[in-house]
Parts: structure tokens; C-alpha cells; sequence
């Protein structure tokens, strides 16, 4: 069975470093750590890809989101890839 390759859009990736940014005004250690926690949740689509919901917005269910406290990690499933596509605050819409 192949392995799932899972990319990070530039999106995704400015958005989770402007997080750990701000986290990191209060606390760094707080930062890294939820840092960790959002990689290790992306990380857990190479062995279910569809645990994720189906964003309500899009309905397509290529489309999914998990949930990590209040952060929608948004991300698009394409054959044995998974591309990370946005990451936000749940109060947030998420721009379509």
C-alpha cells in the first residue's frame, strides 16, 4: 500500500506560523507545543484521510477539515496525496 504524501500549501503555512506567532506573546512554550499538537493531528491523515468532516461550506467530500481545540486544519484529498489547504480560527469564516 503506497504511502499518503501530505503537502502544506503557502496558505497553510502562513497561517500556522501566524498562530505560533501570536501564541508565542504569551508563552513559547505554549507555541512549540501547540504547534506539535496541529502537526501531529495533520500527521494522522496518512493513516485515516477521511476522519476528517466534510467542510459544511463546500459540501464535497473531497474536502474535510479536523478539528484541533478551536482551529478548522482545512485540507483537500487527491488520490494518495492530502494537501493542507488553510488553517483558522473557528470564529472565522473561512473564505471560499
Amino acid at each position: 500500500m503506497a504511502e499518503i504524501k501530505i503537502v502544506w500549501s503557502e496558505e497553510a503555512i502562513k497561517d500556522i506560523e501566524e498562530i505560533i506567532s501570536y501564541i508565542s506573546k504569551d508563552s513559547e512554550l505554549y507555541a512549540v507545543n501547540f504547534a506539535s499538537k496541529i502537526i501531529g493531528s495533520v500527521d494522522s491523515l496518512r493513516v485515516y484521510p477521511e476522519i476528517g468532516r466534510i467542510v459544511p461550506e463546500f459540501n464535497n467530500s473531497e474536502i474535510r477539515e479536523i478539528i484541533y481545540r478551536n482551529y478548522r486544519i482545512v485540507y483537500r484529498i487527491s488520490g494518495k496525496t492530502i494537501e493542507i489547504v488553510t488553517i483558522f480560527h473557528g470564529s472565522k469564516l473561512i473564505n471560499g
